[in-house]
């Protein structure tokens, strides 16, 4: 019997599923049809930012964010270690995530989270063109980053926090998604200081932030105050936490 020739729907539906297959996770349909939680406008006594559009994503790359933010002493303090999975939740056009894949090198990776597919569109043209092959793009919900358990060294949102409509639910999955040891670094420009030239609604105090992370199971590790206008600040998941998680793989390693 000769074969039926194959119809260009059919082709699509086989092209779709190779890309779907290599890498970059996407939302599917079940994820899509699924209606979040109502976002949140306040959060303990704070108003909640509207996430930057990616009509405005020139602006992360602009060439006085060196001089401005400072980012490579930013890069510095994160420590990150060739072999590391790194998560960079809310990064747009790439800005943090292409040189963290450099940092971690060829046996690292970096997830590379955002909610905008046109931004991370925008992110793989730019890591194509760098010739870097280590970052693997996530398509977020907005309640959910959509992170692997238990997958990631660190964890970095520089200037995303503030944004989160739902940060109960984020930070419950950011700390699933840690690794034993894993730590979660909030960059926030400073409410504390007037001259920081960013509006106040984006911008979140060391006392807020402490008080926002401890509320939803994170300690604070470790503080970096060498940027010109932001907070640095490392968490990690707060001891009974890390006790429950510790038990839990135990557990599982013994089945």
């Amino acid at each position: 019997m000769a074969p039926r020739p194959v119809s260009l729907l059919a082709l699509l539906a086989l092209l779709a599923l190779s890309l779907a297959c290599h890498g970059d996770r996407r939302r599917d349909a079940s994820e899509i049809e699924a209606p979040p939680p109502p976002a949140l406008e306040e959060y303990m006594g704070r108003r909640i930012a509207r996430t930057m559009h990616s009509s405005g994503a020139e602006w992360l790359l602009r060439e006085t964010r060196e001089e401005e933010e400072r980012p490579s002493r930013l890069f510095d303090a994160l420590a990150v270690r060739p072999g590391w999975t790194v998560a960079d939740f809310g990064c747009g056009n790439g800005f943090h995530t292409l040189e963290l894949a450099r940092r971690v090198g060829p046996a690292g990776r970096v997830l590379a989270v955002d909610i905008q597919p046109e931004m991370l569109v925008m992110l793989r043209q730019r890591a194509a063109a760098a010739g870097i092959a280590n970052v693997e793009t996530i398509e977020a919900l907005s309640h959910d980053p959509r992170l692997p358990p238990a997958a990631c060294d660190l964890i970095l949102l520089v200037d995303v926090y503030h944004e989160l409509g739902h940060p109960e639910e984020t930070l419950a999955a950011l700390r699933r998604a840690l690794r034993p040891g894993g730590r979660v670094v909030l960059v926030e420009f400073r409410a504390e200081d007037p001259a920081v030239p960013i509006k106040e609604l984006h911008k979140m105090s060391k006392v807020q932030i402490r008080a926002e992370l401890a509320a939803n199971g994170f300690e604070l590790a470790e503080e970096f105050d060498d940027l010109p206008w932001q907070h640095v600040m490392f968490f990690r998941a707060a001891p009974a936490l890390r006790a429950g998680a510790e038990r839990a793989r135990d557990q599982a390693l013994k089945r």
